[in-house]
């Protein structure tokens, strides 16, 4: 199993230094990421650093060097606590709100992303969570893939192609099988420990740049595998639940 690797919550006033140490990480072994750029920040938590003004530049440089852009949500403020149709969290800015209201917070965050010089039609939920009002509104705003579900290969589902998230990284590290799974990565949160632990698996030479996952046809996803990934997302969504519980006691 190869690993591609995307990046959450990028904004211009994200931690720049780990940022910065992980994209130049990337380059240095000759890879690249999924960049999802949040077109409006307003999440404090999001916020590390004072905005660079040069972030738009930045962003349109990495592209230029082979990076990918999706667009990361619209404000990354939560709105409800739905899950969705992918339920790993109990959170949304989009599941549970009416199709007209998502379909306007879509179009705003693609013209952010238009009027900075930005184009592209792959989506990035924050918290994994959408449901079937989103995907409309995605596809009538032009997005074609989404970032998100269970895989080792992208897959379709409602006019909607699907780049999978790994269900469990040691496991997925282990594989022998055929594919490419990608790998979350927040750098504003990232650890010393983390880091090195990418460092070894892309020194392993396990990562292929992210633009690879585009050269897998896709397959058709019905009914009984989008039931699968819900009760898998649940489960994990469960099981994180209990762990947080217990560590409370």
């Amino acid at each position: 199993m190869k690993i591609a690797i995307r990046m959450d919550d990028i904004s211009p006033d994200m931690d720049w230094d780990k940022f910065l140490n992980f994209t130049g990480l990337l380059k240095e072994h000759g890879l690249t990421a999924l960049l999802g750029v949040v077109p409006d920040n307003r999440d404090e938590k999001l916020s590390i650093d004072p905005p660079r003004e040069d972030f738009w530049d930045v962003i349109k440089g990495l592209s230029k060097d082979g990076f990918t852009i999706a667009m990361h949500g619209h404000t990354h403020i939560y709105t409800t606590d739905k899950g969705g149709i992918f339920p790993l969290n109990r959170k949304s800015e989009f599941a549970g709100l009416p199709y007209d209201m998502q379909c306007s917070m879509i179009s705003d965050g693609r013209k952010i992303l238009s009027d900075h010089g930005i184009e592209t039609d792959i989506f990035m939920a924050p918290s994994h969570s959408y449901d079937h009002n989103t995907l409309r509104a995605l596809s009538d705003n032009g997005f074609k893939v989404i970032t998100d579900g269970f895989g080792d290969r992208p897959y379709s589902y409602k006019k909607i192609t699907f780049y999978p998230i790994s269900y469990k990284k040691s496991r997925s590290l282990k594989s022998k099988r055929d594919g490419i799974v990608t790998f979350v990565v927040h750098a504003n949160t990232m650890t010393d420990k983390e880091y090195e632990s990418y460092k070894r698996i892309i020194k392993e030479g396990k990562c292929v740049p992210y633009r690879e996952l585009s050269d897998l046809s896709p397959v058709k996803a019905g009914a009984c595998y989008r039931l699968r990934e819900y009760l898998m997302a649940l489960s994990k969504r469960t099981a994180s639940d209990m762990i947080r519980l217990i560590r409370r006691k």
